[in-house]
Formats: C-alpha cells, structure tokens, sequence
C-alpha cells in the first residue's frame, strides 16, 4: 500500500531565501538554467565516483547525459539527469533545509546587496535549486537514488511547505519539472530552444556531459583544462572556477600548465580573491587542500588532499593524470610516489606564482596576502620554508613603514649597526606602535615589525633567523645587547628600594631595574632570554585558559619624573605603604602600556582615583 503524501514546512530560511529570490533576484532569473544543470552536473560526478567502489550502480554501456525539455504550449521545462538521484531523506535535507554553515550570513549579504549587482550570490552556499522559483510558480522533482528502489516526488509552489510521496516506476536520476510562469511583456520564454542554446552555451559549455535538447547537444564538452592556455578567455575561467567552488567571485589568479616527461599531468589552479568561511575548518574538520583529482576524465576525489600541503588549502582547482590508477583509496594516495610527485610540483609552481604576482602586480598580492597570509605563515611553522622561500612571500608591517613591507626590504633599510631583525607581537598595529618597547629602536634609528597575526607567535620560532640576522622581540631583556646595560653604581644605590618593589608586586615581577633604553615613559616590562612573549602569554590564556604568568624583569626610566618621585620615596617600615601604592600604579601602567590585562583592576582604579582626588585644585 502507497503512504499518503506528506506536508512538510520550509526551514525558516528557506522560505526567507525563496521569498528574496522571488521579489529581489528577478533581473538575473536566467541563471536558474546554469545552476540547475550544475547540480544535474554534481549529481552525475556522484554516480561515476560511487561506482569506481561499486560497479553495479553503473553499467558498463549507459551514457551519462542531462537533458532539456520545453514543452511551450504547457509551459514547462523539464532537466533530467541519470545521476546518483535522491532518497526521501536526501529530498528533506537538501530540498528543505539549508544545512550548510554560513547560512545567515548569505541572506544578510543578499539582502545587503541586492540580487540587481550579485547574482552569483546564488549559487555561493548551495542554494542554486531554489533559484528555480525565479520563474516557476511550482517545482517538481521526480527522482530514485541508485542502489534503491522506491522513487519519491517532491513538489511546492514556494507557499512555506512542500509535499513527497512515493512514485513508482522510476528510473534511476533525477527529474525537475518547472511550471513556468505566465508570459508578460517583460518576460522571457524559458521554452524557447535558440534562448537554451544561448543560455547553455554560455554558462555551462565546459560541463563534461553532454546536455541534450532533443537530438542535439548544447555544449562542448571539452573539458576547461584540457584547451590550450592561450584559448581560454578571462570570463571562461571565472565561469568554470564559479562552478568549481560556488564562490561568487572571480579568481584572483590562474595558474594553468601541462606536465610532461616520467609523470604526465594537467594542472588548472586558481588563487582566491576572498577568503572562504572555512579557511581554518569548522566544526571537527580538519582543514586540507580541496584540489580535485581526475584520472582520464574520471573524477576519483572531489577533494584530493594530497594534492598540496594544508597549508595550501585555499588553492582550488583540477588535475588530471593518466598514470593512476581509478580505484584508489586514500591510502594508496598517500603512499604513490607519482601523487607525492605532484604535490612537489604543484607547490612550486602555487610558489612560483605568488613571487611573480609580488615582483609584478603587487597590489593584487596584497590583496592575496590580506586574505591568505596566515596560511602562507603556517606553511613556514610547518616546514616549507625550504631555503626561506615562503619567507621571501611574507608580507609585514612595520613602525616606519606606511603599507606592507618584505624581509629583503626591511634588512636592504637597516643601519650598518644594526645586526638583528627586531619585531613586537600584539593584537593590533594601533596598540603596538604605542608601546613603550620602541622607544630605544626609534631612538637609534632600528626599524621593528609590528607582528599581529596569532600564528605569529609559532612564525617566530620557527622563523629564528633571515639573510644572516636574528628576529629577536623587544621584549627580550638583552635584544640591544649586554653593553646596554648601563647604570650598574644607580642599580646598586637603590638595591634594597627595587627588591622590596620587587617583591611586593609579587609573581609577575622577577627583578626590578634602572634602564637606558626609556626616553619618555616610566617603564616597560622585559623578558629574560627565551622567555615567552607576553602575548604569547595572553594567547594561551584566552585559548586555552591557563593562567601562568612568566615572570619578568620591570625595566625603569631613571630620567622620568614618575620614576624619580618613586626612588625618593622613603622605604622605611613607616613610609612603605606609600611607596608600594605608587608602585602598584607604576606596574598597572605598564601592562596598560604594552596591551597586557590588570592582575587586580580594582585595585588600580581605587588607587588612581584617590591619586586624582589628591591632585584636584581643592587640596
């Protein structure tokens, strides 16, 4: 006995997306054609793959084909596929749901812009079937998945539900069948074959399967990468990449060859111009490289990961290779010398690129670099750096320069006495050119780079040195060198003042001392030789709440007026309440200064506003 059809309510944004494409995207309804003969595309992609595990899903003689059908008298338009097909729960996840991350921030990015400008919005986060609704009052899909028996058929008129029931006697594939709306004076004829040709021709020409309109087909099908470099045009590659990777916009770069020799292969590679929402993962993913692997127009891994290391994982785009086999696991991937063959020669040329878009067309590396700098930086923590070649790539900030500067640029700028690459890590650029660790820098003339990326803590460690010079923090207590330490007969003089000082401030101060490397604050906090950087420190709290303080040396300026106050501030037993009030305001001052959280902010405020009362014009 047939089950009675069930009604199911839209998720809520599904019907919001349904009802801004429906009033909002009307000026771009075209690409309702183009999105549904990508996802017919996928759905044969699917099948091809499933099959290399499972013959029985393919046989050996069937084509796989999409096909059009116009019927203009009942004004419909039917697209067929012999796909992969759908089960029911396929047709409640997909079609009535959008489970992808990242939802809600497309809605409010088409609402923000509108579909009149961005109509490849549509197709960013999976959403293209829906964009059928543009010019069908009701949509049906007859489908049945491979290896199953029972077909369903979904159907809604975009009213906030859909139906499904269960259909006998269907093929394996998937069928849409759109009711188009009535014709007006503005509107276009979905029905008419010269406007599919046209639509088909321009949108979906490098599909590999053929898509049909009765006897004829519409598209090439000769595969994007496999046409010489020369013949591809500019809006052919961002077509193709749109369909690889549903972002809506363009490649910021191609990068496109043939290898040949011992290992044969075509590469078509494309450098992002934004940085996708899963850059770094999400959820329990672990990031990895997204490169598809074909072998002899057969599709064997949609993401092949072994393509290119992680750290390059926003490289998209397609390699074939004769030379493997098509039933591989991911194991035998792992393990085939022509695969690992390829990922070295893949990263070079990714490399290759990236230094010539910097030597030639710098601001577009920049743009690259704004989006993708981290991971650049996290190939060097992992190990590529081979002959500091991804530090060459590195992009910097500085407290001298205006834009971004290079390694080789900054130690072309320093002094001849100058022998180290200095740098200082915050969160923000705005907070670190105000520290007070550059004073001694700026006074000699030494440039610092500004570090505000989180992976820069590990960029340092794994980065020890470039062209001969050290990167060394100016937090570091020696980073002008031991000759700096001057005033030895003044440290002696105040000795029993700096370690009571010391000693009240507790667990966050290991030593108190005068130093020559202040010219206009009070103080700065040091850290001894190999110590941790304090937002290093201030990293691992927030990541990971531990709550360990190094401590570190509390470096004061003997020429500050604060600081001379301090030092003629009588230590005796009587006087020390005093004199430990003034230092906690000092310590609080300087962990303000260098962007560091207050051990007891309470505390400083108390102590700061009794120092404001005592200083008001009534007393």
């Amino acid at each position: 006995m047939t089950a009675a059809p069930e009604t199911k309510p839209f998720q809520a944004e599904v019907q919001e997306l349904l009802d801004l494409m429906i009033h909002s995207l009307y000026t771009h309804e075209e690409i309702f054609v183009r999105e549904l003969v990508s996802n017919a595309s996928d759905a044969l992609d699917k099948l091809r793959h499933a099959a290399l595990t499972d013959a029985t899903l393919l046989p050996e003689d069937e084509e796989l084909c999409i096909t059009l059908e116009a019927d203009e008298e009942g004004r419909t338009l039917t697209i067929v596929d012999n796909g992969i097909g759908m089960s029911h729960e396929d047709l409640v996840s997909s079609l009535g749901t959008i489970a992808r991350s990242g939802t809600k921030n497309f809605l409010k990015e088409l609402k923000e812009k509108g579909g009149e400008n961005n109509p490849e919005l549509i197709g960013q986060f999976g959403v293209g079937f829906y964009s059928g609704f543009m010019v069908a009052s009701k949509m049906e899909v007859e489908t049945m998945k491979a290896g199953e028996s029972q077909g369903w058929r979904w159907s809604s008129e975009a009213g906030g539900s859909y139906t499904i029931e269960e259909v006998e006697g269907l093929s394996r594939g998937t069928r849409i069948v759109l009711h188009l709306k009535d014709l007006d004076e503005d509107s276009t004829d979905y029905t008419k074959d010269f406007k599919l040709r046209e639509l088909v021709t321009r949108y979906s020409d490098f599909v590999e399967y053929p898509i049909r309109l009765g006897e004829d087909t519409l598209n090439s099908m000769k595969p994007i990468w496999t046409r010489p470099k020369s013949e591809i045009s500019e809006e052919e590659h961002g077509e193709f990449y749109r369909h690889l990777t549903k972002d809506f916009m363009p490649p910021l770069e191609a990068i496109h060859f043939k290898a040949e020799g011992t290992i044969e292969y075509t590469a078509l590679l494309y450098l992002p111009s934004a940085k996708p929402m899963d850059l770094f993962g999400g959820g329990h993913q672990e990031p990895k490289s997204k490169v598809s692997l074909y072998v002899r127009r057969v599709q064997v891994s949609e993401e092949c990961e072994d393509l290119l290391p992680p750290w390059l994982r926003f490289v998209r785009g397609v390699v074939e290779a004769s030379d493997l086999p098509l039933n591989v696991s991911r194991e035998i991937l792992q393990s085939n010398p022509h695969v690992r063959a390829i990922q070295k020669r893949l990263t070079k040329k990714v490399i290759a690129t990236l230094g010539t878009l910097m030597e030639k067309e710098r601001e577009k590396y920049e743009t690259f670099w704004s989006a993708f700098g981290a991971t650049i930086k996290e190939g060097i923590c992992s190990g590529g750096n081979e002959e500091d070649r991804l530090a060459k790539l590195s992009l910097f900030h500085t407290d001298t320069q205006e834009g971004w500067t290079t390694l080789d640029a900054y130690v072309a700028r320093c002094p001849a006495d100058q022998e180290k690459i200095f740098y200082v890590s915050g969160s923000d650029r705005a907070t670190l050119a105000k520290t007070p660790h550059l004073e001694a820098f700026k006074k000699r003339g030494w440039e610092v780079l500004f570090l505000t990326d989180p992976i820069d803590e590990w960029l340092v460690d794994s980065l020890p040195e470039y062209a001969g010079k050290p990167l060394v923090s100016v937090h570091a207590g020696n980073a002008l060198g031991e000759s700096e330490d001057e005033g030895k007969t003044k440290n002696e003089q105040y000795a029993e003042a700096f370690e009571h000082l010391a000693e009240h401030l507790g667990a966050g101060v290991k030593e108190v001392r005068l130093s020559s490397r202040l010219t206009d604050s009070p103080g700065v906090l040091v850290s001894e030789s190999g110590g941790p950087r304090p937002h290093m420190e201030r990293m691992m709290r927030e990541m990971h709440g531990q709550d360990m303080p190094t401590a570190r040396i509390l470096e004061i300026n003997p020429d500050h007026p604060l600081i001379q106050r301090l030092l003629s501030m009588d230590s005796s037993e009587g006087g020390r309440a005093a004199l430990d009030d003034f230092a906690d305001l000092l310590y609080g001052q300087v962990l303000l200064a260098e962007g560091s959280p207050l051990p007891d902010p309470s505390r400083f405020s108390k102590l700061l506003s009794e120092l404001m009362v005592g200083a008001s014009p009534a007393n």
